[in-house]
Formats: structure tokens, sequence, C-alpha cells
């Protein structure tokens, strides 16, 4: 997601604190809304009876009718908006994130996806024939370097299986973020992408269904696991997008990207409280270098640019 040239300014005598505050305000919940995903995933599938390709469907589907009724009411709903391309990627991630968080701890699986997202953007990138400055290099390695030592053998380390996951979850995310850089109208391309992708999810949901255990379990419901998938998908997806490209165009492309780093630190915060989980010296320095490391990606960016 690129962010747009700043907001205009108004007739009135102060217009700047205000609109700086709003685009705070703004970019805070979006923050919120996106460390909230991973919050409320693994709350469904350590504390309900709902099933990884259950939460991903509910979660698409709700996300499709939140981002419709948000596209109608703000004069964006646009007939064929969207791609099935788009649509894709957006179940490989919703699906991979599912699943992954069968066996990782939400501060974890949040640093993997995050990190994963940034790896795959800049990788793209350089296949593209960007060039990275020293700065860059050093953080880049830095980042690799950090994510090496979170998933490095030992008892801290997370399920293998999931942490693939994880960064599947991740690379798909970062190519729907790359598919979408070139939309006009972010909130009707996300809202196609969504209503294309709860068809895929359900194909995904009756998959599950009839193989049963070696697929997560098969598809199980309850009203605490489905409550948690809505909230996931119409608030946390549907609403959280929202928010965020109403903020964009208050921020410039790099700040954009710096804002997000906040969203892994966010999670584990938030884990603790809600989860009761604990935060390993291992993944506080793997977080210190992850997210340290795509910073100095930015900031180069940044002063190139």
């Amino acid at each position: 997601m690129v962010a747009s040239d700043k907001m205009g300014a108004v007739s009135t005598p102060a217009p700047v604190l205000p609109g700086a505050g709003r685009a705070a305000l703004l970019t805070l919940l979006a923050m919120l809304a996106f460390a909230a995903n991973s919050i409320l995933c693994r709350l469904a599938l350590t504390q309900t009876a709902i099933d990884p390709a259950g939460f991903t469907l509910v979660r698409i589907a709700s996300g499709a009718a939140s981002l419709w009724l948000i596209a109608r009411a703000t004069g964006h709903a646009k007939a064929g908006a969207g791609s099935w391309r788009g649509a894709a990627a957006l179940l490989a991630y919703a699906a991979a994130f599912s699943f992954a968080y069968l066996t990782m701890t939400a501060g974890t699986g949040a640093l993997l996806l995050f990190g994963a997202v940034q790896a795959t953007m800049i990788l793209v990138g350089l296949y593209r024939g960007e060039r990275l400055v020293p700065l860059q290099w050093g953080g880049l390695a830095l980042a690799l370097g950090g994510l090496a030592l979170l998933l490095a053998p030992g008892l801290s380390a997370p399920d293998p299986l999931g942490a693939l996951l994880m960064l599947a979850a991740g690379a798909a995310w970062g190519v729907y973020s790359l598919l979408g850089r070139s939309s006009r109208d972010p909130i009707a391309t996300t809202a196609g992408n969504f209503m294309r992708a709860a068809p895929m999810a359900a194909v995904l949901a009756l998959l599950a269904a009839l193989i049963g255990p070696s697929f997560g379990g098969g598809v199980r419901w309850d009203q605490g696991g489905l409550v948690y998938a809505v909230l996931s998908g119409a608030l946390a997806s549907g609403v959280g997008y929202s928010i965020w490209y109403a903020a964009l165009p208050a921020l410039t492309a790099a700040r954009a990207a710096s804002v997000q780093l906040s969203v892994p630190v966010i999670t584990a915060l938030a884990a603790v409280l809600a989860l009761g989980e604990r935060i390993t010296p291992v993944l506080a320095l793997s977080s210190a270098a992850v997210l340290g490391g795509i910073a100095l990606v930015i900031v180069g960016r940044a002063r190139r640019s």
C-alpha cells in the first residue's frame, strides 16, 4: 500500500492540528485493527471449536459484506472492481494465516507475517531493477538475521510447519499489496477482491470437510468462533482497511510503511493481555532486529526519493 499526496488545506485559520490529529487517530485505529486480526484468530482457534477453514470462510464472507456496505455508503461501489488474481492472493494469505495460528503464538506470528510481507516487496523491487544503497542492504541483512534467529531450532522456536505457513501468508499479502498499488479506488478494489475470494473460501471449507482431520480437523462451528471470525472479517479487516485508506492521503509513502512497524509490537503486547502469552528474550531480540532492519530499508528509500 502506498500513500498519495498530502491532504489539501482548508480556509479555516488552524487546519493543520485538526487534520494531523485526525490522520494520527485514523492511523492508530488502523494499526490496532491489523493487530486485532492476529489476536482474534488465535483466540478463536485456541478457545473455541471453530476450525481454520471455517474461520477463513467467515472472515472473508463477513469482510466482503462489510466492505460492500462501506463502498455503497461512501460512493465507492463499482461493478467489476478487483481481480481474480487479487482474490486468489487474498485467500492464500487468509487461509495460510489461519492454519498457521493453530500452532503459533500471536506475537511470533505477527512478526513472521510482517517480515515476510516486507521481504517479498523488497525482493520484488530488486527483481524489477530497484537498487539498494549500503544502508538498505545492511537493514535487509539485519532483518533476515532476526528472522533466522527466531526460526533457529530451540525451545522458543515456532512449529516449523506453522512458521512456513505464516511466511507463505506474508508472501501472499506482499503479492496482494503489489497487485493493488495501481488501484485508483482501493476501497472498491478491496471490496471486489473480498467478494471474489468468498466463493473460493467456501471451496476451501468444503475440501476441509471432505478431507477431515488431516486438513485441520474438518469444518467445525460454534457461536464463539463465529463471533471472533465475524469481528475479524467485518471490523478488523473490512472497517480496518477502510480506515487505513482514509488515513493514507495524509501520509507519505515512507511514513505509511514506517507506522506499520508498530503492528507486531502492538500484537505482542495485546497477546500478553488477551492470551496470556509471554514476550520471550528471543522474540524481543528478533523483533528489534527485524523491525529495525526494515526501518533502515525504509529510511534509505526515503532519502533517495
